[in-house]
């Protein structure tokens, strides 16, 4: 499975971005899907992740209620909007698809791993 991230950049304070993942290689709807980031000098952290059908998500809480992970299975693709950003969300942004079909927060449970999308918030 191959996963590339696309739609960062850089935003100001208090703005959106959408970022999405797209799968290709085989089918990823039967997997829960993740989004991590690791900013400069820190570990990789959990942001979001979303059940093989979508119906369960979960979320860090550090950008609950501001982050919104989304999929189109039949595409292969996920999103992550992100709202009311701030700069402490600078990071990279990685996407990554699960060894099962439910939502989890525990990155040894994700087989594979996307390069990253720089986001950049400025204050």
């Amino acid at each position: 499975v191959q996963l590339v991230e696309s739609g960062g950049g850089l935003v100001q304070a208090g703005g959106s971005l959408r970022l999405s993942c797209a799968a290709s290689g085989r089918t990823v709807s039967s997997y829960a899907m993740g989004w991590f980031r690791q900013a400069p000098g820190k570990e990789r952290d959990f942001v979001a992740t979303i059940s093989w059908s979508g119906g369960n998500t979960y979320y860090a809480d550090s950008v609950k209620g501001r982050f919104t992970v989304s999929r189109d299975n039949a595409k292969n693709l996920v999103y992550l909007h992100m709202s009311s950003l701030k700069p402490e969300d600078t990071a990279v942004y990685y996407c990554a698809v699960a060894r099962i079909s439910y939502s989890t927060i525990v990155s040894r449970d994700y087989a594979y791993w996307g390069q990253g999308t720089q986001v950049t918030v400025s204050s």
